[in-house]
């Protein structure tokens, strides 16, 4: 029996290399929920909509995405 291993961190979403490192530094080590749900789909160019709490990282679900697919020059637009 062949046992996978799965990936918890953010290497997961298969960000940029440049914006993986800066998540690092920043010392965010586990997505959160919502986190989790969202960046998958946003990553496919899907419309989303999250609710969770306060404080469990919203911003950064929607941001990560954005930043991800931005091109030098370009600008993004999170309506909050």
């Amino acid at each position: 029996m062949q046992i996978l291993e799965t990936t918890r961190g953010f290497d997961q979403f298969n960000l940029q290399p440049a914006l993986l490192r800066a998540i690092d530094r920043l010392g965010f080590t586990t997505p959160t929920p919502i986190q989790t749900e969202a960046i998958p789909v946003l990553l496919e160019g899907r419309d989303a909509i999250g609710i969770a709490q306060t404080g469990t990282g919203k911003t950064l679900a929607f941001g990560l995405p954005m930043l991800d697919q931005l091109r030098s020059g370009e600008v993004g637009l999170v309506l909050a």
